[in-house]
């Protein structure tokens, strides 16, 4: 499969198959295809897998599309201004997405429901807690929101980030969320009650622009309901 990722502010990713190739993709994510792209509505991988998927912040079913009797092309846009990244999985290169990052892949991609090990981060952690894990081989696209700047974490070395404003990160890292420390930090800092601590080794790549945070400061300008 051949792609080009065009546009900034909104972008899409076209993404070009040989007869017979397969992407994936959750419901609604196809922008624009040619009449050949063949959709199918799976499961992906039974009951068990789909839960998982939703979980995530996913749909239950998928798309498949297949390109026939000849090259396929089919796009696939953002759904929030930000970016759009690539990335290659192969087996021990396994990547961790946050909620609802995934955004179309090649067929021979597994997304499954990534949970933090420490159970203080489900309970209280929000966005750190439940994310994506994508495994398998091939090509995987997701959306970020806002810019995205990356990180390479050594053996050992930390990076403490506002929940929320992490993107994605190689499954070899550790994620923890951790409270604020002291009462008067937490209840007029301005920053919230808890950080996400990431430790390496591997790589991290942070969004600018968190749809949450968006929600959060354009909340005080909409009208409340009756």
């Amino acid at each position: 499969m051949k792609y080009e990722i065009r546009g900034e502010t909104l972008p899409v990713v076209i993404c070009n198959l040989e007869d017979g190739e397969q992407v994936i993709t959750e419901g609604g994510g196809m922008s624009w295809m040619s009449p050949n792209m063949l959709m199918e509505t799976t499961s992906n991988g039974g009951v068990g897998k789909a839960f998982g998927r939703m979980f995530s912040g996913e749909h239950l079913f998928q798309n498949r599309y297949t390109a026939q009797n000849g090259p396929g092309m089919i796009a696939f846009a953002s759904s929030f201004p930000g970016s759009i990244k690539a990335f290659e999985i192969q087996p021990g290169q396994e990547m961790v997405f946050q909620k609802k990052a995934f955004l179309a892949g090649e067929a021979t991609v597994d997304l499954s429901v990534f949970f933090n090990k420490k159970i203080s981060s489900g309970l209280f952690g929000g966005e750190g807690f439940i994310m994506q894990r994508i495994s398998g081989h091939g090509i995987v696209f997701a959306e970020f929101d806002g810019h995205v700047v990356e990180y390479e974490l050594q053996a050992g070395q930390q990076i403490v980030i506002d929940t929320g404003h992490l993107a994605a990160m190689s499954a070899t890292c550790n994620i923890e969320v951790r409270s604020v420390p002291g009462v008067k930090n937490m209840l007029f800092g301005g920053e919230g009650v808890f950080n996400t601590v990431i430790t390496g080794p591997g790589r991290i790549w942070l969004q600018t622009m968190p749809i949450s945070h968006v929600a959060g400061v354009l909340r005080p300008y909409l009208p409340s309901g009756s």
